[in-house]
């Protein structure tokens, strides 16, 4: 062996000895107490708001195989790890928790359907409940390990060359069987009432139902607006914002018609006016495109001098709820400023415009939460209302207000009333589903808001 090949081994070997004892010292001291960090914060911040998996599901697996590393760390001492060196070893030894970590694989595939169809068939499970919940999965684990599990990974005859091949097609088939039939006919015997709450939450826009492309998605740059009612009217509306815009097309173009003005839309998905650029989740990066299309769209709205630009968007108070105090205070300055600056350049070109307040959020999808309310047979509003304070957004509105009122030719239009009480915020309202999810108006609910609108504007 040449000198440099000599010499170019034992720099390796001896730096694999010291990564590997650096490793194990780092992970002894720091993987615990950052892998339970770790895990607590994805426990604290990970929600249904928040697209998952994506780079936030580094949070509760980086921290779990940090733990399992700090837990491999102990010195061997004839042939048995030594348990009082710092790590979770020593309570993960403990014979319960060895018990449910056997089970563990049969408890992971349980847990689910267990809580899901317990959640179908009782509402609002009780502390009580959720325990048994925990119990029955617990007991259904035990059975399937001892009378599943354990056969399909020990039996001779299954672990022979590709004798394993057909009993896991044949599971993999039956699964796949039981799923398609299980659907099947959860959809033939939906009941007229839950049909009927399925057809509002799927019916689209005034706009989108004429043209999908009305509402652009999230790659087009180029505006595309869209005409409705007389092509001779004396007077032009325009709606402009984002999909909480485009709910409002259904009620604006009827009253729009009712006093012979035509409506032009500038709509594009989660793409606000006001001045503000944001990072798109589904995309995940910034949403660039939204930027390029407003400046474009505030352009040719200018060039066309409506009688009025009607803005909607979906509002900060929205889009901060989840963030700490110092972030919303500045992400709240920020779309004021963008607000500003879109309302100004209406405003320095002479065109009149109306801001409409951003709809409540609801605490659950308006439609699955009053179709399984009507499955229980009893009525939506105690499960499926959210109360005002959390839905409406009432501080967030006023600092919107105040914004509107500070630009000249500006005016603000609130019709929360229409949807809210003085304490709750409603899902059903005149027997009619109010939301098709969370915060997007249903459309035959919004074709009754066509009067108070028609008021409001004109």
């Amino acid at each position: 062996m040449s000198p440099i090949l000599f010499e170019l081994l034992l720099r390796s070997i001896w730096e694999t000895v010291l990564m590997t004892a650096a490793s194990g010292l780092i992970s002894l001291v720091f993987g615990l107490p950052l892998g339970l960090a770790l895990i607590a914060t994805a426990y604290r911040l990970l929600s249904e708001d928040l697209p998952f998996p994506g780079w936030y599901a580094l949070l509760p697996v980086a921290g779990t195989v940090l733990v399992l590393l700090s837990g491999g760390c102990g010195e061997q001492t004839n042939g048995r790890t030594d348990r009082h060196v710092l790590g979770p070893a020593t309570a993960l030894s403990l014979p319960p928790l060895q018990w449910i970590g056997t089970l563990s694989y049969s408890l992971y595939l349980w847990h689910w359907p267990v809580i899901v169809y317990a959640g179908m068939l009782t509402p609002d499970l009780t502390v009580p409940q959720r325990l048994g919940c925990g119990v029955l999965a617990l007991a259904l684990s035990v059975l399937t390990y001892h009378l599943i599990e354990n056969p399909a990974r020990r039996g001779a005859w299954l672990t022979v060359g590709a004798r394993a091949l057909a009993p896991a097609l044949a599971l993999t088939g039956a699964g796949v069987a039981v799923a398609y039939a299980n659907a099947h006919l959860a959809t033939r015997n939906i009941g007229p009432e839950q049909r009927g709450i399925e057809q509002a939450a799927e019916r689209p826009s005034i706009a989108r139902a004429v043209d999908k492309n009305c509402l652009a998605d999230f790659q087009t740059v180029t505006p595309k607006p869209c005409t409705f009612g007389p092509a001779d009217a004396t007077r032009t509306i325009v709606l402009f914002g984002d999909s909480h815009a485009d709910h409002w097309s259904t009620p604006l173009i009827e009253a729009a018609r009712r006093n012979d003005t035509k409506v032009v839309t500038y709509l594009k998905s989660s793409c606000r006016a006001s001045r503000l650029s944001t990072f798109n989740t589904v995309l995940k990066r910034d949403y660039t495109e939204c930027d390029a299309w407003r400046e474009q769209a505030i352009s040719e709205i200018i060039r066309r001098k409506p009688r009025l630009v009607v803005i909607s968007e979906f509002s900060i108070g929205n889009l901060t709820r989840d963030l700490p105090a110092a972030e919303r205070t500045a992400e709240v300055a920020r779309w004021q400023a963008g607000l500003r600056s879109t309302l100004q350049a209406f405003s320095r070109a002479g065109v009149e415009t109306a801001v409409i307040r951003d709809t409540p959020i609801n605490a659950s999808f308006a439609g699955s939460c009053v179709a399984r309310t009507l499955w229980w047979r009893e009525a939506p509003s105690p499960h499926c209302d959210t109360p005002r304070a959390e839905a409406a957004n009432d501080s967030t509105a006023a600092t919107e207000r105040a914004v509107v009122t500070s630009v000249p030719d500006t005016r603000y239009i609130d019709l929360t009333n229409q949807f809210c009480g003085p304490t709750s915020c409603h899902v059903v309202i005149s027997g009619k589903l109010a939301f098709r999810d969370r915060h997007h108006l249903a459309t035959g609910f919004a074709e009754t808001l066509a009067g108070p609108l028609e008021r409001a504007l004109f």
